[in-house]
């Protein structure tokens, strides 16, 4: 592990008030909620196996009637405390959330405007909602990122989206490619690359830049299996180090894995996680959990159906520097 601190990722229910077409959480009213108790028991654990960084995830967080009180637990206890939100409660929530301690905040937005990003996340108000949000954090401390998910139907909106966010004072940004359950065919990949390519290229002194990789790939090779397989970027060969950081933990079926993309995989392909609990008792890096995150470790460049491009790039960097920054994941 040497100095680098690892990333715990829990999803705390799956409750959403978005209805994205991509997602499966979406307008979900699932009634599980990760608890207070359980959280409490977590946290120690967690700092005794090396975490630093604690994410809450869902469905929606800032549904969670006690997503306060949780942030203000894990930042009483030092760690740095995060969320991915779809911005919609956030302008009301941001001053509580940052007074309890929260360390960075994540708004999806897909748009460069409302009149695309609420018809793509079929929600109206929402991208006003969530830039908004993204401004009364960055006020008060909380460090703003915006996470966007690009495919045929937005990549043209990205220039445009890099200027919104620029002056909206976000710090970070990860734009990582549409999966679905199917090819997805971009007509022109010149086209693509004309329109992206400057986004990555542009002066960070100047622009909001991307984090981690490409979502179409940063070498010929990835951009060949993206473009004409849809098979999008990963980890590159020959190990992955996010299995090495990362405990992502599904709160309602209380189980733990090596990576956040794992869970949502249909056909997992190796050990499917470990028990977050042994005998009724929460515990992390079981000898379960490890055999599972060594054979993602060692087999995850050639198994997985592709990272985050913020994971792959991540990867990337541990393998090429032995370090990255705090935050860059």
């Amino acid at each position: 592990m040497g100095t680098r601190a690892r990333y715990l990722f829990i999803r705390i229910l799956e409750a959403c008030n978005a209805d994205c077409f991509m997602c499966e959480f979406a307008l979900s009213r699932d009634t599980f909620r990760f608890s207070l108790e359980d959280f409490e028991d977590l946290v120690p654990k967690a700092r005794d196996a090396g975490v630093g960084y604690i994410r809450f995830t869902g469905g929606e967080p800032l549904m969670h009637p006690d997503v306060v009180e949780l942030v203000r637990i894990g930042a009483a206890a030092g760690m740095r405390m995060s969320l991915i939100t779809n911005g919609s409660l956030l302008p009301r929530m941001a001053a509580p959330l940052a007074e309890a301690g929260l360390a960075q905040v994540i708004v999806s937005l897909d748009g460069s405007s409302g009149a695309t990003h609420d018809v793509y996340r079929r929600s109206p108000g929402m991208f006003d909602s969530g830039l908004r949000g993204l401004r009364d954090a960055a006020a008060l401390g909380v460090l703003p990122r915006v996470n966007t998910v690009v495919g045929p139907h937005n990549y043209t909106e990205m220039p445009r989206l890099q200027e919104v966010l620029t002056r909206a004072g976000v710090r970070q940004w990860e734009l990582s490619a549409l999966k679905l359950d199917r090819s997805i065919t971009y007509p022109d990949a010149a086209q693509v690359r004309a329109v992206c390519d400057p986004i990555y290229d542009a002066d960070p002194a100047a622009l909001l830049v991307p984090m981690g990789k490409r979502f179409y790939g940063d070498t010929p090779q990835e951009q060949t299996l993206f473009f004409d397989g849809s098979v999008t970027p990963r980890a590159a060969e020959p190990l992955c180090h996010v299995a090495d950081d990362v405990i992502y933990v599904d709160g309602k079926y209380g189980r733990m894995y090596a990576c956040s993309c794992i869970p949502h995989r249909e056909g997992d392909d190796g050990p499917g996680g470990a028990p977050l609990r042994e005998r009724g008792v929460i515990r992390l890096d079981t000898p379960v959990f490890r055999a599972h995150a060594d054979y993602f470790r060692e087999r995850g460049p050639e198994v997985c159906n592709g990272c985050s491009t913020t994971a792959a790039g991540y990867s990337d960097d541990v393998a090429r520097l032995g370090a990255v920054g705090a935050w860059h994941y």
